[in-house]
């Protein structure tokens, strides 16, 4: 694995930020991003000397096992040649609704190995916001477990189903049924190659109105994802990573799942939920060296106590954090207990990671600031008139476009490009830059909700909540919370004759739940008679946002 960190010395960033060679930074690549690549063999065939370890996964059950990157490719060649069977072709998208399991990697590399895009579903996800990605995606086929299964029931055009099932599993219907045919198929499979434009993964991303949109990914990202384990991440050959984010999400399938095996380095997953206990204990049991995750993990690993982190003290050499913005006593709490330096990253599915305090890097850090840009990418804040804003001033947070060569975003898929203006993509984020460069967050400036590190569209939990029948209009906004940033709040008019009561809001958070997500809920529902709007009968959540945050 190759590292900028390797011998223990960071370069200084504003060298590596005025060095910055698109070409160079290509060139390490095994394929040729003009004249052909495929991801799957940068992320396995290219690292097959020596036969290194390339992932260490724990079942849900807490027994280990691993996977060397041989056994990653000739697994994805498998899926590649039982896709081609089915009728995939280079370009069409094929969907994991997956646990975090050797499986999930399979389907991945193997849908890259085959010129196919992948397109993740968390398996938090319910029929609505599943059915929601799907029909905006177009995907070809769908691979999920027994335990998923039954949520593919309900969503109207389904595609054709692989499903993964143990031995006391039954595939029923018109399913694949996914051992037996993955049984039947060559390890040997010749990579389709592609080129730079075309794509690699089909994202969503949700919005303020309508449904998540679609953020379609490139393979001419790789080198930004690169760039970012080595600068951002700073992993070295010795680190044992884990990432703990869900690859169901961009950060955790750029990062946890792709990135490590791009730099031919073993990655980690971790079947079962997060918690304190068993973070310590994978912690402690692999020696990870190198942890990301959310602030809301890290925060509950504080609320946990002292005890367990003495135990690791000096062991974790340093600790990312993504998602949402990093508190100050986080910081001094993990240097003091741990001795591990946590530093926060800024980044989103349109653009990854984009702002960071590196650890790849040297630069001094201002504690609750996100850091400095990611070299190869150029960023301004805007003022409201356009003009770019004085220091120390808030302003939306821009991307220029003809001066970032790592950005691989152009659109959201058949929605163009909104998000663009006068050759900046505009995140959407409010934040304020020093006079040396560092930049703080401020706030979304839409209605977006970040809870534990989720990005929750208000309109996906609004259009969840008006399907019940006791429902006839919704609003959901985000309300401060000290342990989860924002909690989703819904403001709701029921049908006439139907009267508020908790039974009832407790009916409503289990319909979201199940219809929905189980991280999109609303865990404070109020009724009332009638919701704020505008002349022309747009939602005023900024009106209930203040009387939320008034009330608590």
């Amino acid at each position: 694995m190759e590292s900028s960190s390797d011998s223990g010395t960071s370069p200084e960033y504003s060298k590596t930020l005025e060095d910055f060679d698109l070409d160079l930074a290509k060139s390490v690549f095994f394929g040729n991003f003009s004249d052909g690549i495929n991801a799957c063999v940068e992320c396995c065939d290219a690292h097959l000397q020596g036969n290194p370890l390339a992932l260490n996964w724990i079942a849900l059950d807490g027994h280990h096992e691993t996977r060397n990157f041989v056994e990653l490719r000739d697994e994805a060649a498998c899926f590649a040649n039982l896709l081609k069977k089915q009728g995939i072709r280079p370009g069409d998208i094929v969907a994991g609704l997956l646990p975090r399991t050797p499986d999930l990697v399979t389907v991945v590399l193997g849908a890259l190995r085959a010129g196919a895009a992948y397109q993740p579903l968390f398996t938090a996800f319910g029929p609505k916001a599943i059915q929601d990605r799907l029909t905006m995606s177009g995907a070809k086929m769908v691979v999920t477990d027994a335990a998923n299964r039954k949520k593919l029931n309900e969503v109207e055009g389904c595609p054709p189903v692989a499903m993964i099932a143990d031995t006391r599993q039954e595939v029923v219907g018109g399913d694949i049924d996914f051992r037996r045919a993955m049984a039947s198929q060559s390890p040997e499979f010749v990579p389709v190659l592609r080129n730079g434009d075309d794509l690699m993964f089909m994202m969503a991303t949700s919005g303020t109105t309508g449904p998540a949109k679609g953020v379609p990914v490139p393979l001419k990202a790789l080198p930004a994802f690169r760039s970012y384990m080595i600068e951002g991440i700073g992993l070295r050959h010795e680190d044992v990573f884990w990432n703990i984010a869900d690859p169901g999400w961009a950060y955790g399938l750029y990062y946890a799942l792709i990135c490590p095996l791009l730099l031919g380095h073993a990655t980690t997953l971790v079947e079962g939920p997060f918690t304190v206990d068993s973070t310590y204990d994978v912690i402690s049991r692999l020696n990870v060296t190198n942890f990301a995750g959310a602030p809301t993990a890290f925060r509950l690993i504080i609320a946990a106590g002292t005890e367990r982190a003495s135990q690791l003290r000096d062991q974790i050499r340093c600790i990312s954090s993504a998602g949402e913005p990093l508190n100050p006593e986080v910081i001094r709490w993990f240097e003091a207990e741990m001795n591990a330096p946590i530093k926060d990253h800024y980044g989103q599915t349109e653009t990854g990671m984009l702002v960071n305090n590196h650890h790849g890097l040297e630069h001094p850090v201002r504690p609750g600031s996100a850091g400095y840009v990611m070299p190869g990418y150029r960023v301004e804040v805007l003022a409201e008139d356009g003009s770019i804003a004085d220091f120390n001033e808030p302003g939306q947070l821009a991307v220029n476009i003809a001066d970032s060569p790592l950005l691989f975003f152009s659109g959201y898929l058949n929605k163009g490009n909104k998000s663009i203006e006068n050759g900046y993509y505009l995140t959407g984020d409010t934040v304020e830059r020093d006079e040396h460069g560092c930049i703080t967050f401020v706030g979304r400036n839409d209605d977006v909700i970040t809870s534990s590190g989720y990005r929750i569209g208000p309109f996906d939990v609004e259009s969840a909540l008006i399907e019940h029948p006791s429902v006839t209009e919704a609003a959901v906004v985000g309300v401060p919370d000290k342990e989860r940033t924002e909690i989703v709040k819904a403001v709701v008019v029921l049908a006439e004759g139907t009267e508020g009561s908790e039974a009832l809001a407790a009916e409503l958070r289990d319909y979201v739940k199940q219809r929905l997500s189980a991280h999109a809920y609303p865990r404070l529902i109020e009724f009332v008679k009638e919701l704020p709007k505008t002349p022309s009968g747009k939602i005023q959540r900024f009106l209930l946002r203040e009387a939320s945050v008034g009330a608590t």
